[in-house]
């Protein structure tokens, strides 16, 4: 069943038993600009970081934190914000479940602790990748266990269960599910709620999806679409690398274009509200918002690592560092065998929108946050980046960068995640330097044309 619908004000679309709330973005507030957020300095507390490179750095490069840095209203008011203000009536007598992380907040508070001072009758909690308060690495399986906090019951959703059981659901009438997703196709939370709303088909479980912000903003599109052939955890529906929808859409998407597989003999659909934003629109970037940066997941502790991790994230694929073990992953990249010739260094000076610096460091477990990352304890030739232009398509110069490193390193290795990462075998072009990744075709328009039902902002 395609799912279709009218756009009005802040109402609810039903169709059949699939509930979506929707917002337009005429007459709200957030046209102004926000502030951009400050950036660390390069190298502080980095271990094994070794001090500067041989490029210097472009006359006039103006880095993020010398951009005026005020404390704004943020201009954006989050999902979870508008439940508060304007639906905690709604969730009188229901027993509610928690889908969450540590970016679940509103105004520096857990939605977890705010729930529970306003008494809502939550009854149990659902932990994705990296932990329902965040003390997980990425790929570390999260065991059941009970909240500090609260004493309330944790099921992991990130390790032998990937979907709730009937048994973990027997108490539940509403599922709340918010979560600070990244905007790439492979960051797991996507699959998460994909999987959490097959669990509910045919239950009577509502799930409210708690909107928030793409950090890359609604409108670029980049990246292949994921072939049935490497559907996976980290890639479970056909999008693109970079889709431009916020976790409402693409919770709708999943419900109108059939994606999910319910139980066998069930053809309802999920039962889905989207409690929307207000204030977003498509062309904002995340410091547009005004909201405070909170990590969605240990390696993400910038929104500069965030904004370039699409495309950084393929050297996960390889056997070059994507920089886990370092306080600045997927900004710093490099390999023991690292060799960058000078042609090497013009070129990489030459993608737009980066400043590429030469370096060496040394990746170790930090706990918590990377468990024995590739090449600890081993110095690592490397480069490190900055960005000095965030019009640029991170996919795009992820795949540039990665295309030099790779033809610079002695036997370099591909492994098979880097499939299920790019979501296409036409990666191989990149590696062997076959074709320019700023110019490459991704054939996303089919994917632009199928979304525009599901946009719930301009």
């Amino acid at each position: 069943m395609r799912f279709l619908g009218t756009l009005f004000g802040f109402g609810l679309m039903v169709v059949g038993v699939a509930w979506v709330g929707l917002a337009g973005g005429a007459g709200l507030p957030g046209s102004e600009r926000g502030a951009w957020m400050p950036i660390p300095e390069w190298g502080a507390g980095l271990p094994g970081f070794e001090g500067p490179g041989v490029l210097d750095r472009p006359e006039g490069l103006e880095r993020p934190e010398a951009r005026d840095s005020v404390a704004v209203r943020p201009v954006v008011t989050t999902g979870a914000e508008v439940l508060i203000r304007d639906h905690l009536k709604n969730l009188d007598g229901k027993r509610v479940g928690l889908v969450m992380n540590p970016t679940a907040r509103v105004n520096g508070v857990h939605m977890l602790d705010t729930l529970a001072a306003l008494e809502v009758n939550i009854t149990v909690l659902f932990a994705a990748e990296h932990g329902f308060r965040g003390d997980a690495g990425a790929g570390e399986y999260i065991e059941n266990g009970i909240d500090r906090e609260t004493g309330l019951p944790v099921y992991s959703l990130y390790g032998k269960t990937r979907k709730p059981t009937a048994a973990m659901l027997e108490t539940v009438d509403l599922l709340l599910f918010d979560m600070q997703d990244v905007g790439a196709r492979f960051y797991t939370y996507i699959s998460t709620l994909g999987l959490l709303l097959e669990s509910v088909v045919g239950t009577g479980i509502e799930v409210w999806v708690l909107d928030r912000p793409n950090p890359h903003g609604g409108e670029r599109v980049s990246g292949w679409t994921l072939e049935p052939e490497f559907i996976s955890f980290v890639g479970m529906f056909p999008i693109p690398v970079l889709h431009g929808l916020t976790m409402g859409e693409i919770a709708a998407m999943m419900i109108g274009e059939g994606w999910l597989s319910p139980a066998q003999g069930v053809e309802q659909d999920p039962l889905l509200r989207v409690i929307p934003m207000e204030g977003w629109e498509r062309r904002m970037l995340w410091p547009d918002t005004g909201l405070p940066w909170v990590a969605p997941s240990p390696n993400l502790q910038t929104f500069e690592q965030a904004f370039l991790y699409p495309g950084t994230a393929f050297f996960e694929g390889v056997s070059l560092s994507e920089g886990r073990g370092t306080t600045q992953p997927f900004l710093l990249l490099g390999d023991p065998s690292l060799q960058l010739t000078r042609q090497h260094l013009a070129n990489l000076q030459q993608i737009p929108g980066l400043f590429v610096e030469q370096t060496t460091f040394r990746p170790v477990t930090i706990p918590g946050v990377a468990f024995k990352p590739k090449h600890e304890g081993r110095e690592v030739q490397g480069i490190r980046i900055e960005i000095k232009d965030y019009t640029i398509d991170p996919v795009r110069v992820g795949l540039a960068v990665l295309a030099q490193l790779w033809d610079a390193t002695e036997n370099p290795v591909q492994m098979e995640y880097l499939y299920l990462l790019s979501g296409s075998r036409e990666i191989d072009g990149t590696l062997a330097g076959d074709q320019d990744p700023m110019t490459l075709d991704f054939g996303k328009e089919m994917f632009e044309e199928a979304r525009k039902p599901y946009l719930l902002y301009d």
